[in-house]
């Protein structure tokens, strides 16, 4: 039991361990390469595991397959996990953030369709929105959908840095189909089969000798009118929901980024360590972070009623954790030296891996102006393209790069 659980949390912990204890035997390596068939296939075996016992979706409502229960209670779960040094589900951008963006505008039919496969592992989904010429400022983007003589869509454009496209059925995407209105305005969101005619998916090789991100060309990809997912030209509140879920998932769902026991166990374990006060000094102030990070974030959970969509103050949490996050392996990396950035240790992943996170759901820089102006009610930066068609600002772009 946790010191900080209530008594029905602490029977619901008790449940989740016990259930991960009896079918500890039957997980995979918490650790592979996702270039292996083999190894993709068993994570996604196990996420059927987790769903089946209702451990993969905790918060999505009992009639989609979840548990219908808190965002405390999927932390909870994560913990144990955790825990138990067993892998989570491999298909965290489906369930924490493509999931609950159908559930709150998809049709029923789309409900219906995709939930349940991608809840139990059979599909895996992923998240189509940034671009080469549109990062930070996803309203930018340029892949455009246009209406075909059928009422359906024709796609073109191209997506990078998207995760796990190379084994995923579908993606969700976001593309432009009304450039005569201010950018925002004119954005759709689409179900995108990954295997239609006209998707590519290239492997994007990492730091850490791994290729889990992508960039997808898509060219004349058609689309059926059902692929819309909230209306069409209200893709940009749709994407809007995708990003407080994917904030909420980094900034609250994660136990592994700098877990202040597996860092306390690294550095005890190094006899000069232990014995240096500034390691020492260091831990501390890292551990103290990561521990307000968790308690900060339990009490925003505490006040986020099951169902609601995550607000801006998710953002703060994602930039916190992944900062304490990365200050952990800077600190591990300096104690452990080399060894630590042998390929089979947590640490040598983290270090290759946590720098990225940072643009993820929004970089640092976007999320403290979201802060700042939603949450904390600063004045605003100035929008000198606020109104503006889209069309209009590509051309004035073209002409600043002829002048």
């Amino acid at each position: 039991m946790d010191l900080n659980d209530t008594p029905e949390q602490a029977e619901y912990r008790a449940h989740v361990r016990d259930w991960l204890e009896r079918h500890r035997d039957q997980a995979p390596p918490r650790s592979g390469s996702y270039e292996d068939g083999g190894y993709v296939d068993a994570r996604r075996a196990w996420q059927g595991r987790l769903a089946e016992a209702g451990l993969a979706a905790v918060t999505w409502p009992v009639q989609y397959g979840g548990r219908g229960l808190g965002p405390i209670e999927q932390v909870t779960a994560n913990q144990e996990i955790s825990r138990a040094q067993v892998p989570g589900i491999l298909d965290v951008i489906g369930i924490g953030m493509l999931g609950p963006c159908l559930i709150a505008h998809g049709s029923e039919e789309q409900k219906s369709r995709h939930l349940g496969p991608m809840l139990h592992g059979d599909e895996v989904w992923c998240q189509l929105f940034s671009e080469p010429a549109a990062g930070s400022d996803l309203a930018a983007i340029q892949s455009r959908a246009q209406v075909d003589g059928d009422g359906g869509f024709v796609l073109n454009g191209q997506k990078v840095w998207t995760t796990n496209a190379q084994f995923a059925s579908f993606g969700l995407l976001l593309a432009r189909t009304d450039p005569d209105v201010p950018k925002h305005k004119g954005l759709t969101m689409f179900i995108v089969p990954m295997d239609a005619p006209g998707v590519t998916v290239r492997g994007l090789r990492q730091i850490s000798g791994e290729a889990e991100f992508n960039e997808v060309f898509l060219d004349d990809v058609r689309l059926p009118a059902d692929a819309v997912v909230g209306g069409v030209g209200n893709g940009w509140g749709t994407a809007l929901t995708v990003l407080m879920f994917e904030r909420l998932t980094i900034g609250f769902g994660s136990e592994n980024f700098g877990s202040p026991t597996h860092l306390a166990q690294a550095i005890a374990g190094d006899e000069t360590a232990r014995r240096d006060v500034d390691a020492r000094r260091r831990l501390g102030d890292v551990i103290t972070e990561l521990l307000a990070v968790r308690f900060n974030g339990y009490r925003a959970l505490t006040v986020l009623s099951r169902g609601q969509i995550p607000g801006p103050e998710a953002g703060l949490a994602k930039v916190t954790t992944v900062n304490a996050g990365v200050a952990a392996i800077d600190l591990a990396v300096d104690v452990l030296g080399p060894d630590a950035l042998a390929p089979e240790t947590e640490w040598s992943y983290l270090t290759s891996f946590l720098p990225g996170l940072k643009s993820a759901g929004g970089t640092e820089q976007i999320l403290r102006n979201t802060i700042g102006e939603r949450v904390l009610g600063l004045p605003t930066e100035p929008r000198l393209d606020k109104g503006v068609p889209f069309s209009e600002l590509r051309s004035r772009e073209r002409q600043e790069v002829r002048s």
